[in-house]
């Protein structure tokens, strides 16, 4: 179950017709982020799904841009956190910053954990 606040952030449905190739909404991607453990706390919501353009143009989002989007939308304790984060994308982890993030991935947050 969702709370208010998660529900006002989860992106509308796309609309029936896609956006003409070329235009800015046209390279955007909802990608649902998932905040585990300090993450979560600091974020203030367990998830939500963003819309996520690309750094430049005719490139496609990377799991870096995924990364600013999450510190745009949220204050600093989660910018200290995620710092120090891991992440996986679709349950992969990302190893490289520049790995294309498709339209609607999933993108966890993970802090690290103690122990083995």
């Amino acid at each position: 179950m969702m709370d208010d606040r998660q529900e006002s952030q989860l992106v509308p449905p796309e609309p029936a017709e896609p956006p003409p190739t070329g235009s800015a909404a046209a390279t955007t991607v909802a990608v649902r982020v998932r905040y585990f453990a300090g993450a979560r706390a600091a974020a203030g919501l367990a998830e939500e799904t963003l819309r996520v353009s690309p750094s430049a143009a005719d490139v496609p989002v990377s799991a870096a841009d995924v990364v600013r989007a999450v510190l745009a939308t949220h204050e600093e304790p989660l910018a200290r956190v995620v710092g120090a984060c891991g992440f996986l994308l679709d349950g992969v982890a990302v190893r490289d910053e520049t790995v294309s993030v498709p339209d609607g991935a999933e993108f966890d947050v993970l802090p690290p954990f103690a122990g083995g």
